[in-house]
């Protein structure tokens, strides 16, 4: 089975914390995840969290590390649904990190996949 990223929406995703400015919806969802920092210069930094919500550019997640803004980032994140109602989804994505405060961050999604979750769970 072949795997292709999918390219994000164009507009920006902007993620407030206080107020609301976003260009769309977003739905609370809570999910197990994991991430990846990707820099050519400090090496790659990973950790684990939980979503907090959603929308159709983005994902505010928990984390115990703080995150820094405009950094490349991989997230996995089990995903609610199941194939065929019988096999476990993980979603893959790619994107920019936009915000980071109060162990909340904010990540603009550019590219993303759906796996099944298989053996290796969330590891990216």
């Amino acid at each position: 089975m072949k795997y292709h990223f999918q390219d994000g929406p164009d507009f920006r995703f902007e993620a407030a914390f206080a107020g609301e400015r976003r260009a769309t919806d977003r739905f609370p969802i809570e999910r197990e995840m994991r991430y990846k920092v990707v820099s050519k210069r400090s090496g790659n930094e990973a950790g684990a969290g939980q979503t907090v919500n959603f929308s159709s550019g983005g994902v505010m997640f928990s984390t115990e590390q703080m995150l820094i803004p405009g950094k490349k980032i991989e997230l996995a994140i089990s995903w609610p649904a199941q194939l065929d109602s019988k096999c476990s989804l993980k979603l893959l994505a790619r994107g920019r990190i936009v915000r980071c405060e109060n162990s909340k961050a904010a990540v603009e999604i550019q590219q993303y996949e759906f796996r099944t979750l298989g053996a290796h769970g969330l590891a990216l």
